[in-house]
């Protein structure tokens, strides 16, 4: 007899600008959750309102380096207009969060709810937060010299 096998869908969310280390525990601490990834990757104009300045990469750009990671089955963008509708259309089992995300996430509960999923919503731990924060390494690292699919190695 073959063994049925449920997906379980895993969403993530992020602007991932300069991947790094903590992206990729990010993803390895999503993935013990659920059997394939799907990376919500924030539009450009979403940035700019949540941090007050654009990202250094366009949201092409943020796309392909990631793809190229594999460390999610699939990479989207968000939807400019409607924050919620990638959850809407993809009915993720599971949400994971970045222990430092909060924008668009006080409204997850209820619209989990109106909209009928048993979806559960999971903060993810911290990655060595004082070394491992695209803000600090941007700091650090001239945009020049560290290429958007840089990966810190601890």
């Amino acid at each position: 007899m073959k063994k049925i096998t449920k997906k379980t869908l895993v969403m993530v969310f992020g602007t991932f600008d300069y991947l790094h280390a903590g992206h990729e525990n990010l993803f390895t601490q999503a993935g013990k959750f659920g059997t394939e990834i799907i990376a919500v990757i924030a539009r450009d104009k979403t940035v700019k309102t949540i941090k007050g300045k654009f990202p250094d990469h366009d949201e092409k750009e943020r796309v392909k380096n990631l793809e190229e990671t594999g460390w999610a089955n699939k990479v989207i963008l968000g939807n400019n207009k409607d924050k919620m509708k990638v959850i809407k259309i993809y009915r993720p089992d599971i949400i994971t969060l970045g222990y430092d995300q909060f924008a668009f996430t006080y409204g997850l509960e209820k619209l989990i709810i109106d909209l009928n999923l048993n979806t559960k919503i999971i903060r993810l731990k911290p990655y060595r937060p004082d070394m491992y924060k695209s803000s600090l390494l941007k700091k650090e690292t001239p945009k020049e010299k560290l290429p958007s699919n840089q990966i810190s190695v601890v």
